[in-house]
Order: structure tokens, then C-alpha cells, then sequence
């Protein structure tokens, strides 16, 4: 009877061993193979990749913005643009693996997606050498490099894309750095050491103070709550909770309606909103935004903040004028700038249109869909009307463009340097243009510039804008 009893429980130990193996393969199959064979640093890809010509990559009108070249038997990762493309394209690198595109895109570039594993057949009968797939971008690379140069040797983000679509047509961070494998060999250790972070996409991964131009979204809030037709009266100062909140250089515009209030970016009128507003319409319009939840991108994308429990006078005075817990990423900016544009609709940003076959068969196509209803048609219309206002009459003059009507917000961000040194505020501006009819929406950051948004961000937009409209 003892020997049966044994004889049972090794049999149900090793039944138990074997549904735990059936369960962890199973388990792998479903939820952890992909992630682990497309893994950049997984070592079995270099023997696909030696036997694969490696998809090239194109802006949105064929032009190539990387390839791959055999040479001498030994294939190697061409950026014809250097940095340019650096934080959009990412690099393809042996030694340390890939980033942004090249990462996210990897089985498609290798061919290794499941189509392309079926439509490669021919190829492994025939003998021929197997090829990638080649993707298509959103990026219009005369815009891309005119952003680029506009942005020129200074630390921010630029983001324009079409506000109806949600299509990225020009995405700049600097600093930047080359993506070819050699300068990645040669400068590897002095960029990640470097405190500049030349590796960080400010685009999508930097976090900002949004300032002032987080009063479009307050301005919304205020016409949902019936406030856009009151008349405020605009010392220069007002003091809540003890907290002083001054307009720049302490103008006082006297009696002003809320159109003026953003034209002239009145950080007294916006305080006293927050404060009216409350907590709980702030957080709500916070959330409906998009802060503290995930956007969906072809790379990877900061979560925006809004990290308030309870809020005091003070905090929702700071959030009025766009200070305070609040953090977004220049690409989440210019989503709320196209859903003003697009009539309260945000679209999901596309930075990737397509993956091809070589012989021209489509495998992925990403068409434009809806991620947010932010606010009504007529909110967004009140609130373009004071955007418009803002560039027509206010601090955003420097984004006019002759013949074409521009609606625009400037910014001017404390951040965590502001308070121990001078001339380190963020110098922020959105917009988009033609007001009656968008056809693009931008968002531009200067970090730490030390000047007004109207300033110094306001006429890049202005340069980019006239360049895609005209």
C-alpha cells in the first residue's frame, strides 16, 4: 500500500511538473515570444539580418531617409540626413541594438512579420536574398528640414502635423547626435555620460511646464462654464492663498473680457478662472485632455501629468495660468492645438503611413482615426477666436503671416531652474494656420531660453507655418 501511495504522488508531482511546462510555453507563446524575438539586443536577429537586405525607410514622398548597403559581404545602415532624422528614425547598431523606428519596426524592416514570412516563400525556394520591408513616414522632409534648421543649435522640440488627419509632418529635438554605427562607436560613451541627454526625444519624451499656452485649455473650460462674457478687473497683481501672481513686468490692464485676457496673456485674469473653475472642473478638462493617460504612438511617448489630490486656491490659481504639477510633451501640445483646429476632435498622431513589400504590396496601412472628442464644436470655435486674437493684437504678433490667418498661444514656462537662477524659463508657442481651415498645427519649445514665447518661439512657428501654407 505504501509502494501504490509513492507510486501516486511521483506521479502526481510529475504530472504537476508537466501542466506547469505546458502552461509556461503556452503562456510564452501567447504574451512574451514576440516581444523577445523582436527584442533589438536578442543576438539571434544578427543571423536574419545578415541574410536580410534591410527594409529602407522614406518621408511621406519617397525620399529615402535610411537604407541599408552591402559592401565586401558586410551590410551596413546608411542615414543619408545624419542627425536630422536621429530622434524619429532612431539607429540600427550591432553593438547596441536600435531605437524609435528601427526598434518599433524591426520585424517589418527584417521581414519577419508574419505576411512577409508567407510572401518570402519565393525568395527561399528560388534562392534569391531575402529583402525587408520598406516603411513609409507621415514626415514631409522639406518641412522636416526646415524645422530642423529653424530650431538650429538650440535645446527644445519642434512638432507640426495636420490637425484633421493626425499625420506628423515634421518632429525636431536637439540636441541630437548621428546615427551612423561608427559615430555611434566613437562618441557612444560621451553622449550617455553627456547632461545635455542628446539620446532623450524631446518631442515626445521630454516633460514641460506648458505655461501660458495651457490657457487654451482653461479658456475652454471658462466658455463650458458660461465665464467668457464676464468682465474682470486686472491689476497687475493678485494675491490667493498668500501666492502672488503677477502679469509679465506687472501690466495692468484694468477691465478686460477673457478674449483680451489671452490675447494679452494675463496671468491675473487666468489665476482668478482656475480659482472660479474649481477643483473638480479642472481635473475633469485635465483628464479629458489626455494628461496622466497614454498616448498611442509609432515610438515611445512620456506620459503628461497632472498631479493634484486635493488642490488648494493656490494650486488651482497656478493651474490656471498653466503652472504648478502639470507636465506635457511638445507632441502632446500640438494634439490639443489640432483639437481646437479640428473642431474639438484630437486625432491619433501617425508617424509611420504604411509598410511595403519591395514589390509594392501593402502589409500595414495606419489611417486616421479618433482618439479624443476634447470639447464641442462651439467651445473650440470660441476658443480659436481668442487664439486668433492672440496673433492678430497680442504676444503672438511675431507668429503673423501676411495673408494667411494665424491662430496661435505663446508661453513663457517657470520650471525647476527658475527659482534659483534668471533667464531660464521655457519659451513655448502653439498654433495653427489657416484659422478658417487648418492645415497645420505646431508646437515649438525652447528650453531654458530665457525668453518669452512671443518672442522667441512665436516667429519659428511663423517660418514653418508660411512655408507648408505658402
Amino acid at each position: 500500500m505504501n509502494m501504490e501511495r509513492r507510486t501516486i504522488y511521483v506521479l502526481v508531482f510529475v504530472s504537476l511538473l508537466f501542466f506547469i511546462l505546458v502552461g509556461y510555453l503556452t503562456c510564452f507563446e501567447l504574451f512574451q515570444k514576440d516581444r523577445i524575438v523582436s527584442n533589438p539586443y536578442n543576438r539571434r536577429q544578427y543571423e536574419i539580418e545578415e541574410k536580410t537586405l534591410r527594409g529602407s525607410i522614406y518621408d511621406s514622398r519617397g525620399k529615402v531617409l535610411a537604407n541599408s548597403v552591402v559592401t565586401d559581404g558586410v551590410q551596413k545602415r546608411e542615414y543619408p540626413y545624419g542627425p536630422m532624422y536621429s530622434h524619429v528614425i532612431g539607429y540600427s547598431s550591432r553593438k547596441y541594438g536600435k531605437s524609435l523606428i528601427e526598434a518599433k519596426f524591426n520585424n517589418y524592416l527584417l521581414g519577419m512579420d508574419d505576411s512577409s514570412a508567407v510572401l518570402s516563400i519565393k525568395d527561399k525556394l528560388t534562392g534569391n536574398a531575402r529583402e525587408g520591408n520598406d516603411i513609409y513616414l507621415t514626415i514631409d522632409h522639406e518641412l522636416q528640414e526646415k524645422a530642423y534648421n529653424l530650431l538650429g543649435d538650440r535645446k527644445g522640440a519642434i512638432v507640426a502635423m495636420n490637425p484633421k488627419t493626425g499625420e506628423i509632418l515634421a518632429m525636431v529635438s536637439k540636441p541630437d547626435f548621428n546615427p551612423d554605427d561608427s559615430e555611434l562607436e566613437k562618441n557612444w560613451s560621451n553622449m550617455i555620460d553627456d547632461e545635455d541627454a542628446p539620446f532623450l526625444t524631446r518631442a515626445t519624451q521630454g516633460l514641460y511646464t506648458p505655461g501660458s499656452t495651457y490657457k487654451v485649455v482653461i479658456g475652454a473650460a471658462a466658455v463650458e462654464n458660461n465665464l467668457s462674457d464676464k468682465i474682470y478687473e486686472d491689476k497687475g497683481t493678485a494675491t490667493i492663498d498668500g501666492k502672488k501672481i503677477s502679469n509679465s513686468g506687472g501690466k495692468a490692464y484694468g477691465k478686460i473680457d477673457i478674449k483680451t485676457a489671452m490675447a494679452v496673456s494675463s496671468n491675473v485674469v487666468f489665476a482668478t478662472i482656475g480659482c472660479e473653475l474649481g477643483e473638480d472642473n479642472l481635473k475633469e478638462i485635465a483628464q479629458r485632455v489626455g494628461l496622466g493617460a497614454s498616448i498611442p504612438f509609432d515610438i515611445p511617448v512620456s506620459q503628461s501629468a497632472f498631479k493634484y489630490n486635493r488642490m488648494s486656491n493656490a494650486d488651482m490659481a497656478a493651474v490656471g495660468i498653466g503652472q504648478g504639477k502639470i507636465l506635457v510633451t511638445p507632441l502632446h501640445m500640438a494634439l490639443i492645438t489640432s483639437a481646437i483646429a479640428n473642431d474639438g476632435v484630437m486625432m491619433k498622431p501617425i508617424l509611420v503611413s504604411r509598410v511595403e513589400r519591395r514589390s509594392g504590396i501593402v502589409l500595414k496601412r495606419q489611417k486616421p482615426s479618433e482618439l479624443y472628442r476634447i470639447m464641442s464644436p462651439e467651445t473650440a470655435s470660441h476658443v480659436k477666436d481668442m487664439m486668433v486674437e492672440v496673433v492678430e493684437s497680442g504676444t503672438g504678433k511675431k507668429a503673423a503671416v501676411k495673408g494667411i490667418k494665424v491662430a496661435g498661444k505663446t508661453g513663457t514656462a517657470e520650471n525647476e531652474l527658475t527659482a534659483r537662477q534668471k533667464n531660464k524659463e521655457h519659451a513655448w508657442f502653439i498654433g495653427f494656420a489657416p484659422a478658417d481651415d487648418p492645415q497645420i498645427a505646431v508646437a515649438v519649445i525652447l528650453e531654458y531660453s530665457g525668453s518669452t514665447g512671443g518672442s522667441a518661439a512665436a516667429p519659428i512657428a511663423r517660418d514653418l507655418i508660411s512655408a507648408w501654407v505658402k
